[in-house]
């Protein structure tokens, strides 16, 4: 198992200890997410954790879930969930996020919105002091709005592209059936709540994966003297 991976683990590992029998819980997408799922699914299947029911976030998670044999129930289903689980594409000090790598933003929004309390799961490669330097905000827009989009971001200093598939020709196509335009900004974003805002208003744009001030707590996971460890750092004010 490479280092990433083992502070992956760890995370993951520690994220359960936050679950309690008989909670709802939001079931994030990704790599970070998906240990976690299958370290959920060991608890249950010893008997130490009970009664517990999943909200999937993503078609991968909710395909996950059922092969590990976690109840699921549907978002439309719940007035609240107890606690939800996910990864980020990056963190700030403020604990705003990136999401969206895996094109699974908007359903993870829906749950995390919902959530009496989102728990966010990563190594510490996703920690940074700026969003959007290096890795690009996720917007997901109707298929035919696309070009249009593109353009008034540009007109805010944001440069796009539309996101293609791998082993696919075309692009990404989103759960909901829509695409992605991956946004890059010339300074990064500074006030992710007037981006999210403001991105969110263009016509034909669904959501982004701006997560502002959603985050109740942070989990990390790092290498110290080559072993795994975690902590969680305090969110700056």
């Amino acid at each position: 198992m490479d280092s990433q991976t083992q502070m992956k683990q760890v995370v993951a590992d520690a994220a359960i200890k936050e679950i309690k029998s008989g909670m709802i819980l939001g079931l994030g997408s990704g790599s970070t997410a998906a240990l976690m799922i299958k370290s959920l699914a060991d608890e249950i299947r010893s008997g130490k954790l009970q009664n517990i029911r999943g909200v999937a976030t993503s078609f991968q998670s909710e395909v996950l879930a059922l092969e590990l044999d976690i109840p699921l129930i549907d978002l439309a289903s719940v007035s609240q969930i107890d606690l939800a689980i996910d990864g980020a594409d990056e963190v700030d000090p403020g604990f705003q996020l990136i999401k969206g790598g895996g094109a699974c933003h908007v359903r993870e929004k829906l749950v995390a919105s919902k959530a009496n309390q989102l728990l966010i799961v990563v190594d510490e490669t996703k920690l940074v002091q700026n969003l959007n330097q290096s890795f690009p905000l996720p917007v997901e827009v109707l298929p035919n709005a696309w070009k249009q989009v593109q353009e008034v971001i540009s007109e805010m200093n944001g440069s796009s592209y539309l996101r293609m598939a791998t082993k696919k020709a075309g692009p990404v196509v989103t759960d909901q059936g829509n695409l992605i335009l991956d946004v890059l900004f010339d300074e990064g974003i500074k006030n992710p709540k007037d981006i999210e805002m403001k991105i969110n208003n263009i016509p034909g744009v669904l959501e982004n994966g701006l997560f502002v001030d959603l985050t109740d707590k942070v989990l990390v996971g790092k290498i110290e003297d080559e072993i795994p460890v975690i902590y969680s750092p305090s969110r700056a004010s």
